[in-house]
């Protein structure tokens, strides 16, 4: 099998916002769902290692199906919106949807499975039509064994177990009335055995551990407790202790064939101040020849902590062992939590879907936090690379500015990629954003203005110790002494206002003891704290102190913004709104030095869609939304006026060769050519056909279709040229499509456009490298090789960016010398 086109080298993403979708594997993977997809991440590498696609609707819950002698799992269950259970199974060192069961009638919430032998499965689906639905899989085939019913209400979790000392399987379900079921496998089908009462509110988490031939069951509930149930086989042995007085818990006695069980509760555990959503029990591991499992229970809530709670020693009263948790911010708390296999690490993800991980430290015994990986939790909008190409910076309809660069650590080969920095965290979805120059770039939201942030002082020296690279070469001719420290926002403000290197000194307490004499010290206007950073910063710190102070605000547009773009050579932006009328749709141009407006560019009659500037600065190619393109040419300024920018050449109805919307557009390195590509499945090169000039420079000449018509079999909604040459001087050009799919092709200028041999498709992306959802953005680096990485024989290579409305971050690897 020869190697693949496209090599993915990062991908960034979040958990879903809901309780049941992060699970721990004993192989040390972690599987989550991330909008669509089952992710598997490597805490180890700190990157994800494989993406499952195959659910159509939003993942819900993740389970690793656990073997009994605790070796790493090879199989994996899902549940989504679209209704349907998957079951994954590792084939070939891949995992593979090998069984979709379907049947519910709303989405899945929760899943669980039980290894019954080495070729079967039951597995337990909970899902919102009120049903909780059991299944057997064997040999890539599922069938659905059962369902129970529960009328009006809903179950919230599942759990299976065996029995002690038996094969019979039982099943505990907790709900919204506020009590655990559970259930009994007899003659195949499951018989409701008992109702475990005492909590007040709905139950979020239910899971079963088996210790020392007794089966512990653990509930939490939103009235902030932690329940934990003691199942065990009662023997006949037992003497009568009517005699004695022993105060005793009440046992629930019930028989499975013969033999009698009784459950009891074992402790009630209160320390969270809010909704406990998640409870996970140390995983067993083995001890010799035999499988330990330590009675230590996590439990996460929406009160931003989690606690390790286990039994003292000496008295056996369960108490709390250990608490880590965030503060600050403007989230809510955690949604659930895992704990690694050996016990060292623990993992919880938040409600705006990041992982927060605390590792032991083996020496102190103390936990800290680790670095993880981090990305929207909506749809990534745009993105964009530095001129330099050492980092990117994306926006999304999570309302948020994300800056992700590689982290280069000092005696390690590989390169992971990470976000360093938060610019903004906005109040409206993010749209659309350019850089302008290294350190500052302009970004647009669904309001009428456009905001520009420049890089603080702060950011740039962490920046340099993260990417390995001396402060005085990033400064360069900026002077560092005039940037504010950081920035921040204000309780009731969208703006971020830079925070000075003097207002650092007057934040610090004169004396601890002096009472609160003014309101201003009561309520701090500004809570950002420089970081020394040498490793990628934690959630708090991205939410917190990595803000970049927002320098201008640019009014003008009358609706909401949808696109920007700058020239090369830094001196103009580009803007263009929401615009259903001819006035609304015209382009603004702002100068980049003193943000003032200097043009208004008047054309299209529907909203803008994209907008290039050519590499050589003296064209901007505008597409819209009514199937047409315009090209304007800068004049010749004079030394004490802008230059102004004049129609050069544009398509009408008449002339339009796209039939639907034009989503995107790019220029060539050699401003020769650009491509347009649109819904109607086109993607089309315009130029100067067979002169070999750049376009604007042949007087007379007409824009016309350089290539012929490619139609590549989906929506095109994003389409970017390579900035390199292939070897055999064709231009290699990459195309998004709507399914999420990327495809590349090689483009060469042919005289006869008859033969339609211009086109050749060299590569794409496979199942499991594609996004879900339509693809928003796809931009080159702007330099040869890899982000990264030196050497000389990363001239061989490109590096392609793409954006979703998965809510997903790649970039791949793209050999070029190969093609």
């Amino acid at each position: 099998m020869a190697a693949p086109v496209m090599d993915t080298c990062h991908v960034s993403c979040c958990a879903n916002r809901t309780p049941n979708v992060v699970s721990w594997g004993r192989g040390g993977l972690i599987a989550f769902g991330t909008c669509n997809s089952v992710a598997l991440y490597n805490p180890q590498e700190i990157r994800i290692v494989e993406v499952l696609n195959k659910h159509t609707g939003r993942v819900n819950a993740v389970k690793w199906v656990h073997k009994q002698d605790c070796s790493p799992e090879t199989q994996l269950v899902s549940g989504g919106s679209d209704n349907n259970v998957i079951v994954w199974e590792k084939q070939d060192g891949k995992f593979t949807a090998c069984a979709v069961c379907s049947g519910h009638s709303g989405p899945v919430c929760a899943v669980d499975a039980l290894s019954l032998s080495s070729s079967q499965l039951l597995v337990a689906s909970v899902s919102s039509d009120s049903t909780v639905k059991l299944w057997t899989y064997s040999s890539n085939t599922a069938e659905c064994l059962q369902t129970v019913s529960f009328g009006s209400g809903f179950m919230m979790d599942v759990s299976l177990a065996l029995l002690p000392g038996s094969r019979v399987p039982v099943l505990a379900c907790g709900g919204d009335d506020s009590r655990v079921h559970l259930y009994v496998q007899l003659n195949s089908q499951f018989q409701r055995l008992m109702t475990l009462t005492g909590h007040e509110d709905w139950i979020r988490c239910v899971e079963w551990a088996t210790k020392d031939g007794e089966l512990w069951l653990a509930s939490c509930s939103q009235d902030c407790l932690i329940r934990v149930w003691r199942l065990f086989a009662k023997t006949a042995t037992e003497p009568d202790q009517q005699t004695d007085t022993v105060i005793k818990m009440k046992e629930n006695v019930f028989q499975v064939s013969g033999d009698e069980f009784a459950v009891t509760l074992e402790t009630v555990l209160a320390g969270h101040e809010n909704w406990v959503y998640g409870i996970h029990w140390q995983p067993p591991s083995v001890k010799g020849d035999s499988v330990e499992q330590p009675l230590k229970l996590l439990s996460a809530s929406m009160d931003k902590t989690m606690i390790l709670w286990g039994p003292e020693e000496d008295s056996g009263m369960w108490v709390e062992l250990v608490r880590v948790g965030e503060v600050g911010g403007n989230t809510l708390g955690f949604y659930g939590c895992q704990m690694s296999p050996d016990g060292f690490m623990i993992l919880a993800h938040a409600f705006h879907g990041a992982l927060h991980l605390w590792h032991c430290d083996s020496n102190q015994g103390e936990w800290r936090p680790s670095v993880v990986i981090s990305g929207h939790f909506n749809a990534v909008q745009d993105l964009s690379w530095d001129p330099e190409g050492e980092f990117i910076i994306t926006v999304g309809s999570d309302q948020t500015t994300r800056l992700f660069t590689p982290w280069i650590r000092k005696g390690c080969s590989e390169v992971t990629w990470h976000e360093i920095s938060r610019p903004q965290i906005h109040g409206y979805d993010m749209q659309c954003l350019t850089m302008v120059g290294r350190f500052q770039f302009v970004s647009g939201a669904d309001e009428k203005v456009l905001r520009v942030f420049k890089a603080p002082r702060n950011f740039v020296e962490n920046f340099a110790n993260i990417s390995c690279t001396s402060l005085e070469k990033l400064l360069g001719c900026n002077d560092i002494a005039d940037l504010p420290e950081g920035a921040s926002t204000p309780a009731l403000g969208l703006s971020n206002k830079a925070v000075f290197q003097g207002d650092l000194t007057s934040q610090s307490p004169l004396q601890d003891s002096e009472d609160f004499n003014s309101l201003s010290n009561q309520y701090k206007e500004s809570y950002f704290q420089p970081l020394k950073l040498t490793e990628p910063p934690t959630e708090d710190d991205l939410l917190q102190n990595t803000l970049w102070p927002e320098v201008q605000k640019l009014y003008g547009h009358g609706f909401e913004m949808f696109c920007l773009a700058s020239d090369s050579a830094r001196t103009v932006v580009a803007s263009a709104c929401k615009a259903s009328k001819p006035e609304h749709a015209a382009i603004l141009l702002w100068s980049a030095t003193s943000w003032k407006q200097v043009q208004s560019l008047p054309c299209h009659s529907l909203t803008v869609t994209q907008m290039a500037f050519s590499p050589n600065g003296r064209l901007l190619l505008a597409v819209s939304r009514d199937r047409t393109w315009s090209l304007w040419r800068r004049g010749n300024a004079d030394s004490n006026t802008e230059a102004s920018f004049s129609l050069y050449a544009n398509t009408s109805k008449d002339t339009a060769v796209h039939t639907r919307i034009i989503w995107s557009c790019d220029w060539s390195s050699d401003s020769k050519y650009f491509v347009t590509s649109s819904r109607d499945k086109k993607v089309i090169i315009w130029g100067h056909c067979g002169s070999g000039v750049s376009v604007g420079e042949c007087e007379g000449e007409s824009v016309t279709p350089c290539s012929t018509i490619l139609d590549v079999g989906d929506s095109a909604t994003a389409v970017s040229i390579c900035p390199y040459l292939c070897s055999d001087q064709s231009y290699l050009l990459a195309v998004g499509l709507e399914n999420g799919k990327i495809v590349l092709y090689k483009w060469r200028p042919s005289e006869d456009l008859s033969s339609g041999s211009d086109w050749s498709r060299c590569g794409e992306t496979d199942a499991c490298q594609s996004h879900t959802l339509t693809l928003k953005r796809l931009r080159w680096r702007p330099r040869a090789g890899r982000a990264g990485h030196g050497g000389n024989e990363e001239r061989a290579w490109v590096q392609l960016a793409s954006a979703g409305a998965d809510n997903v971050v790649k970039i791949f690897n793209i050999k070029i010398s190969a093609l």
